[in-house]
Parts: C-alpha cells; structure tokens; sequence
C-alpha cells in the first residue's frame, strides 16, 4: 500500500491575527508522511459594497499576500474573497468553504491519503499529524476520527468563563451519550475531525450548511462504520466570540455573556434513561413492537401511521443488520430532539444537575468546595476550569473504552 499523504483544511475568513499561529504550528510538525495545507479565503461578494464589511475583506486581501509569500509549508490557497471571487447569494460560509477544501482536495488524492479539518484559530501539537496517521493505521475499518478537544483560556474573565460554561455543556452531553451506548456520543468540532479521503468520497462530501455542517458529516461517517473517538494528540481551538454562524462556540459565548444559556442546558443522566432502555429492547423489537418513550417519539417524528419498525423488520435479514438500521432513525439529531423534550417535562436547575451527574460520574473526585446549590457565577474561573477538567478526564476514559 502506497504512504498516505495528509492534507489540511482551513477556512479562513478574516484570520490575518489567528492563521499565521496555527501554520506555525503546521510548521513544526514532526512528522513522517508527507502534507500539504489547503486554505480557502473567503467571504460574501457583497462584502465589497457594505462600509461595515469593508474591514473583512481588507484583512482577508492582506492574508492572502502572507500566504502567497508562505514558504514553511506546502499551501494551497483558494481565494473566494477577492473582488469578484466571493461567494454569490445564498451559497456561503463556512461550509462552502469546506466543502471547496474537500472537493479540491478529493480531486488530486488517493483513497488512503488523510483529510483533516482544523480551523485557522486551532492550535496543535507538534505530533498531532503523525498522531492521526498512526491511529487510521492501527485500525483501518474506521472511515473517521472525532480529535478530542480542550479551548485554550485567554485570561479575560468573562471570556474564559462563557467558553468553561460552553465545554461543561458539550461534555456533560457528550458523556451522558457515552455511557448510554449511544452510537452518536461525539462532539463534532469542525476543527477536530480526520477522515479517510476514500470515506468522504464515498458519502458525498460534506453538506455545505452555514452550522452544523460538522455535526451532520461526522453523522453520515458514524452512520457507514464505527468510528474514532480518542487520539493521543488533542485540538487547543480559541475561546472567541463570533456571530459568523448560527450557533456553536462563537454564537453559545456571546449569547453565555449576557446570561442566556438557554439552548445550551446541562441535561441531568435521567433524560438518558428511556433512551438505553429502548437500547436493552432492542433484540425484542426486533420481532414485535414495544412502545417506550423513545420509541413513540421517533415514530412521531416519522410522520407516520405505519409502524416504522415494521417497515424495518420487512428489509431486513437479521438483528444485527435491524440495529444498524435503527440506530440510522434514531440518530444524533433524533436524540437530541428528544432530550430537548424530555427535558421539559423534569426541569432543573443547570448547576444542580451537573452536581447530580458528577456525584454518579465520579463522586471521589468532586471538590469539597463544589456543592448542588452553588451557582456558576459564584465560582471562580480556577474553579470551572476544575470542573472543566473533571468532566474531560471522565470523557477521555470513555471515549477509551469505547475504541477498545
């Protein structure tokens, strides 16, 4: 089998102060196979006519002329921002962006050469590249890797602690997923994800939403094979607030700054219950229908007065096949819709379920100075980054276990 080759995409839209530390970064890999690094420029057209906007596409002319006199590593630049160069009408943000990356790079690699998504605000360690390639080697069914994540602290309060609150969030979640047996128990950063050239081929590349787009390619990959959840070597993305898409991090922080943590709630481990119920019945409703609070919210959602596991049972040859197919229904958006649901039903404060959660999770770890009733705001940065840290060594040991 040939050497894989690696190749990096960035999207980058208004990153003169952020992309030349992440390169640098790139710079000093220590690794064995070759790479390239592919970076698309890019903005709305209109950009060019709008006074407020006119900032953004200075900056992205002056971070083309950096790259273009780049010479640390192999760059290939996209320029989607130059006059007459930016995106037109509705196709825009960053996943076109990606989705120009991915089609550039598709057409010049092999199917075993590596594609990693990274963000031009992401640092990483000298050994992340080589990371990646050796643990595609060390299992080569898997079609993806979903990179372990950890926001670097800037030492503003009020940034480091709307982005502590968003990562307490996403790990709370991404846990209570975990020890469920969810297939789906991943957070998809769009600057922590690796995939096999041949497996985003095979899926059609990415859909190129303006959010989520992340979060729907890591779906598709999760849905054709089990898929990477640890790596040695994590991602470090920056704390920034951004409003450039509808939600994630930039959008979570700045709507966390002026109290509204909303959609973004700590979900208690009871939500999860009646989901791993329906897992343990599944041998069962492989022969007969059985009704749990999952079950009848998914075929609500099916829009549909036939039984859809019926409908599945008819097209498939046996349990395991049943299963894949049940778990492609009641998928990552599917679950999260229904624990944002269910949620209604049992409402609770965010501090006193992540409290509850912790003395299951990991009741010899937690503080004395952390307690059900003490509020975020009453703790200090140094104490939620604690927390913080409780809830990532917890996750690293599942997502362990889970690629065992």
């Amino acid at each position: 089998m040939a050497t894989p080759h690696i190749y990096v995409a960035i999207p980058a839209m208004d990153e003169l102060q952020d992309l030349p530390l992440s390169l640098q970064d790139l710079a000093a890999q220590q690794v064995r196979v070759p790479f390239e690094v592919h970076v698309c420029v890019n903005q709305p057209e209109e950009y060019w006519q709008q006074p407020d906007k006119k900032e953004i596409c200075e900056h992205n002319q002056q971070l083309l002329c950096y790259l273009r006199q780049y010479q640390d590593v192999s760059l290939q630049i996209l320029d989607y921002s130059s006059l007459g160069k930016g995106w037109r009408g509705k196709d825009h943000g960053v996943g076109w962006a990606r989705k120009i990356l991915f089609d550039n790079i598709l057409a010049k690699s092999n199917p075993e050469d590596i594609i990693i998504s990274l963000d031009a605000d992401t640092r990483i360690n000298p050994n992340y590249l080589q990371s990646i390639a050796d643990n595609f080697e060390r299992h080569p069914n898997w079609p993806a890797i979903v990179v372990p994540y950890y926001h670097s602290l800037t030492g503003e309060e009020a940034r480091d602690r709307a982005i502590l609150r968003y990562e307490l969030y996403m790990r709370n979640y991404a846990i209570n997923l975990l020890r469920i047996g969810s297939p789906y128990g991943f957070t998809a950063l769009g600057s922590a994800i690796a995939m096999r050239a041949s497996a985003l081929r095979k899926i059609g590349n990415i859909t190129p939403l303006k959010s989520g787009e992340d979060f729907y390619l890591v779906q598709k990959f999760r849905k054709m094979a089990t898929i990477g959840l640890y790596n040695e070597e994590m991602v470090y993305p920056a704390a920034r607030y951004s409003s450039r898409v509808a939600f994630g991090t930039g959008p979570a922080m700045m709507k966390g700054n002026q109290g509204d943590w909303n959609s973004y709630p700590l979900y208690h481990h009871s939500l999860f219950e009646p989901i791993a119920q329906t897992f343990a019945l599944l041998p069962q409703l492989y022969h007969q229908d059985v009704h749990t609070v999952f079950l009848d919210f998914l075929q609500e959602s099916a829009k549909s007065e036939v039984s859809l596991w019926k409908t599945i049972r008819q097209n498939v040859k046996d349990l395991p096949h049943f299963m894949q197919a049940f778990h492609e229904k009641a998928d990552g958006l599917r679950t999260l819709q229904f624990v944002r649901r269910h949620q209604q039903t049992r409402p609770m404060e965010d501090e006193f379920a992540l409290h509850q959660n912790l003395s299951l999770w990991q009741p010899s770890q937690i503080p004395d100075w952390y307690y059900p009733k003490i509020g975020f705001k009453q703790l200090t940065v140094r104490q939620l980054d604690q927390i913080r840290n409780l809830l990532l060594d917890y996750e690293t040991e599942l997502r362990k276990n889970v690629d065992r």
